[in-house]
């Protein structure tokens, strides 16, 4: 059998939520695919099970099909993709990570940088860059290392932060920070 692919779009914008109807839609959709006896795989960039949409749309496709039986196939996060395109371990004995997105406010992002050995940034913004002209503040010089894209062809490893320009920018980013 030829596989049919479904596009399910799910708008990406950290300033609207998505709805609930975008979800309901998405649900019903892939539930009549299932409902005809066809096995739906969901593939997304990254692990599934790390900011992904796919929670969001398995828990709407079960509140249409309770009895689901699901199978989740882990995928390589940008957080690792990301350590070992720059060479930067995670952490180490006992250290603490922190994996946030970056749409905190740099106070929030100032404790977590405190609190842990090695904090990740993802979705680097302009906010955020904005934020960390105040470098000094936050001590990262010499401590932050930006990977966009990794593993794709547009990879970009930039291990001094100051060179970093908005044009540099891309969802698909993001900041290791080792204390």
């Amino acid at each position: 059998a030829n596989p049919e692919f479904l596009a399910i779009t799910i708008p990406s914008d950290d300033d609207t939520p998505v709805s609930p109807q975008t979800w309901a839609d998405a649900a019903k959709e892939i539930a009549g695919h299932l409902g005809q006896g066809r096995d739906v795989a969901f593939i997304t960039e990254g692990d599934p099970m790390l900011y992904s949409e796919f929670f969001q749309v398995l828990e709407s496709v079960k509140s249409v099909v309770p009895d689901l039986g699901v199978e989740v196939i882990p995928g390589v996060s940008s957080v690792m993709a990301a350590a070992a395109s720059s060479g930067t371990p995670l952490v180490t004995h006992g250290q603490r990570l922190t994996i946030l997105p970056s749409v905190y406010g740099i106070d929030d992002l100032m404790e977590a940088i405190a609190n842990s050995d090695t904090t990740v940034l993802m979705e680097v913004d302009r906010d955020l860059l904005q934020a960390l002209a105040s470098r000094e503040k936050l001590g990262l010089t010499g401590k932050a290392t930006y990977v966009r894209q990794a593993t794709t062809a547009r990879e970009n490893v930039v291990e001094d932060i100051s060179k970093l320009e908005t044009e540099d920018l891309d969802y698909f980013s993001l900041l290791i920070i080792r204390r």
